[in-house]
């Protein structure tokens, strides 16, 4: 189990910042929601994509025992316990997640931002 030497919510920046001894990362807001564990976007088993968060913000962490963080976010979603191991994984393994996420959100022709549609001609 990796357990952060610190965090610190950055509200301005809309970050998470996770502190693994000399190591640290920076975990965006909507990178977080869009990935959050919970079963609400991790569907029992089958992800739900998640799309318009691009202006999702934190509003508070809370500790889940000694185990894990309750993210609390403005839209309202609170529901997901991210484990010291997942959020581990998920800092470390940002960069790829990340693509992936941006691919799955083309393919279904959703946008990041809540205001916009993205339309699909056939050609």
């Amino acid at each position: 189990m990796r357990m952060p030497t610190a965090i610190k919510l950055h509200k301005a920046s809309r970050t998470l910042e996770l502190a693994y001894g000399s190591e640290r990362y920076q975990l965006g807001a909507e990178f977080l929601r869009v990935h959050s564990p919970s079963a609400e976007v991790q569907g029992h088993g089958k992800p739900i994509l998640q799309y318009g968060k691009l202006n999702v913000a934190l509003s508070r962490v809370e500790p889940a025992g000694n185990y894990a963080l309750k993210l609390c976010f403005d839209d309202g979603h609170d529901s997901g316990l991210y484990t010291w191991d997942y959020l581990y994984q998920l800092a470390t393994r940002q960069e790829q997640l990340w693509a992936d996420y941006l691919q799955q959100l083309a393919a279904a022709g959703k946008s990041r931002d809540p205001d916009e549609s993205v339309v699909r001609l056939m050609l």
